[in-house]
C-alpha cells in the first residue's frame, strides 16, 4: 500500500490541503506563543516589572513545553496523530483566552504570576501541535519530497510572530493588552478544519492493524477509489510501543536533543525582542511591535530560502549554514548594540539578519527531529527531541534576565546594556551544540524512505500475520 505513495510523481490537491492546514496550525500556534512578547513590552513600564518577573512571564511557556512534548508525542503513537492535533489546538487557544482575566499587579494573585501560570499551559498546547503535525504530514508524503515539504510546513511559524506584531501594533492602542488575549482564541478554528479535512495517518493506522481505514486514508491522499488500493496479504506482527524504547537508540536521542536545543537563542531573542527594542532604542511598545514586523518578515523569508536548499545540501549542510551565520550575527547584536550605520542601529540590522538564519535553521531541525526515528516511535521520538529542545524556551529567556540583571533581580528592568554581549554570546553557544548533534550523533536522512530508515534501525520486519487476523485485532 505504501509503495503506491512512494511511487507518486505529483502531490494531489488533498495532500496540499493537508500541508496548508498544518502551515496554518503552526502560524496560529506561534501567534499565541509570541503574543506574550508584546504584552510584556507594554507591561514592563506599566507595572514596573523586574527583569526576573518579565523573564518568568516569557519563559513560562518553556516550563510547559517539555512535559507537553513528551506527553503529546507518546499519546500520538497510542491514540493517533489527528486526535492529538485537535486536543493540543484546544489547549493553547483556551489557555490564551483565559489570560484576558489577568488581575492587576496588586491582586490576590499578582498579575505577572497569573500570566506565568497560564503561559505554562500555552507551552503545553504549543508543544502538542508542533510535535504531531510534522509526523502527520510526513506520513502522507513520498520520501523524495519529504524534506522540502517538511520544511515548507514550518515556513509560517515566524509568520505567527509577524501576525502577533501586526495585531499588537494596530490593536494594542485600541483594545489594550487584555484584548490581545481574546484574539488568541482564533486557533480554535483549527479544530473544525482538522475535524472535517484531515484523516488519520495511513502509516499509523496500518501499524494498529486497521487496514481498511488505512486504505481509505491513503486513497484520500492519492485521490483514488479505495477499491483501487489492494490490501496486502500479510503485515508485520503488531508490536506494543513503549516510550522507554527510545533509549535503545542513544545516538538518535542525543542527535534529537542537541539539534532541538538550537532554538534556544532564536526563541529567546524573539520573545525578548520587543522589550529589548524598548530598552536599547528607546522605542515605545507600539513602535517596537512595528519594528518587529520586519524582523519576522526576514524570518519567513529565511524559511522559504532554506526550503530550496534542504534537499540539494542535505539536512547537515543546510543546518550548518544557518547555525554558523546565525551565531555570528547574534554576537554582532550583543557586542555592537550601540553602533549606528548612518541612522540605522546595527543592533536592529543584525536582529533582522540573524532572524533570517535562526528561523531557517528550524525549518531543517523540526523535520529532522521527526524523520530520524523508526515508524513505531516517530511521534514519541519527536516529542522527546522537541521536549528537550523546548528547555531552551526556559533557560534562554531566563539566561538573559539573569545576565542582564547582573545578579540583581529585584530592581525594575533598566537599560543595563553593557551585559548584552555576554547574553548574546550565551545564545550563540547553543548553536555549537546543534552542530555536534548533526555531525557527531545524527544520520543524514536526505532521500531515504521511512522503510529504509526502519530497516537500518531495526532490521527486517517481524514475522508476518494474515491481514484478516491483524484487522480483527
Amino acid at each position: 500500500m505504501i509503495e503506491l505513495l512512494e511511487r507518486q510523481k505529483r502531490l494531489t490537491r488533498n495532500q496540499w490541503k493537508l500541508i496548508c492546514t498544518a502551515n496554518l496550525a503552526d502560524l496560529l500556534d506561534f501567534f499565541d506563543l509570541f503574543l506574550i512578547g508584546y504584552v510584556t513590552a507594554a507591561l514592563t513600564k506599566q507595572w514596573s516589572l523586574t527583569y526576573m518577573q518579565g523573564g518568568l512571564i516569557l519563559l513560562a511557556s518553556g516550563i510547559g513545553a517539555p512535559p507537553g512534548a513528551f506527553f503529546w508525542g507518546w499519546l500520538g503513537d497510542h491514540i493517533g496523530r489527528r486526535t492529538v492535533f485537535i486536543l493540543s489546538a484546544i489547549t493553547i487557544a483556551i489557555a490564551t483566552g483565559v489570560m484576558y482575566f489577568t488581575p492587576g499587579p496588586d491582586g490576590f494573585i499578582p498579575g505577572w504570576l497569573f500570566l506565568v501560570i497560564f503561559r505554562v499551559f500555552v507551552g503545553l498546547g504549543n508543544a502538542g501541535i508542533y510535535t504531531i503535525d510534522l509526523p502527520l504530514v510526513q506520513e502522507f508524503i513520498p520520501a523524495y519530497k519529504r524534506g522540502w515539504v517538511s520544511a515548507l510546513v514550518t515556513t509560517l511559524l515566524p509568520a505567527g510572530s509577524l501576525l502577533a506584531g501586526l495585531v499588537s501594533w494596530q490593536l494594542l492602542p485600541v483594545i489594550g493588552w487584555r484584548g490581545l488575549f481574546l484574539v488568541g482564541l482564533v486557533p480554535l478554528v483549527l479544530v473544525f478544519m482538522i475535524r472535517y479535512w484531515v484523516p488519520e495517518s495511513p502509516r499509523w493506522l496500518m501499524r494498529m492493524g486497521r487496514l481498511e481505514e488505512a486504505r481509505k486514508s491513503l486513497a484520500w491522499a492519492l485521490m483514488v477509489d479505495p477499491k483501487a488500493i489492494e490490501l496486502p496479504a500479510a503485515l508485520p506482527s503488531l508490536e506494543t510501543t513503549r516510550w522507554i524504547e527510545l533509549f535503545k537508540y542513544p545516538k538518535l536521542v542525543l542527535a534529537g536533543m542537541l539539534t532541538g536545543l538550537t532554538q534556544t537563542g532564536g526563541f529567546s531573542i524573539g520573545v525578548w525582542g520587543p522589550t529589548l527594542l524598548v530598552l536599547v532604542m528607546g522605542a515605545s511598545p507600539e513602535y517596537a511591535a512595528f519594528l518587529m514586523i520586519f524582523v519576522n518578515v526576514s524570518a519567513v523569508l529565511g524559511r522559504f530560502f532554506i526550503t530550496a536548499l534542504i534537499e540539494p545540501m542535505g539536512r547537515r549542510g543546510s543546518a550548518t549554514l544557518c547555525l554558523v551565520l546565525g551565531g555570528i550575527l547574534m554576537l554582532v547584536q550583543g557586542y555592537f548594540w550601540d553602533v549606528n550605520i548612518g541612522t540605522w542601529s546595527l543592533f536592529y540590522v543584525a536582529l533582522i539578519a540573524s532572524s533570517f538564519f535562526t528561523s531557517a535553521n528550524y525549518s531543517v531541525v523540526g523535520p529532522y527531529m521527526s524523520e530520524i526515528w523508526p515508524a513505531r516511535l516517530r511521534a514519541s521520538g519527536m516529542g522527546l527531541s522537541y521536549g528537550v529542545g523546548n528547555l531552551g524556551k526556559f533557560v534562554g529567556p531566563l539566561g538573559l534576565s539573569l545576565i542582564m540583571g547582573a545578579g540583581d533581580v529585584i530592581k525594575p528592568a533598566a537599560p543595563n546594556l553593557v551585559m548584552l554581549g555576554p547574553a548574546f554570546l550565551y545564545f550563540a553557544a547553543w548553536n555549537v551544540l546543534g552542530l555536534i548533534g548533526f555531525w557527531v550523533f545524527g544520520p543524514e536522512t536526505k532521500g531515504r524512505t521511512f522503510d529504509e530508515i526502519d530497516r537500518e534501525l531495526d532490521g527486517p520486519p517481524a514475522t508476518a500475520q494474515p491481514v484478516v487476523q491483524a484487522a480483527g485485532n
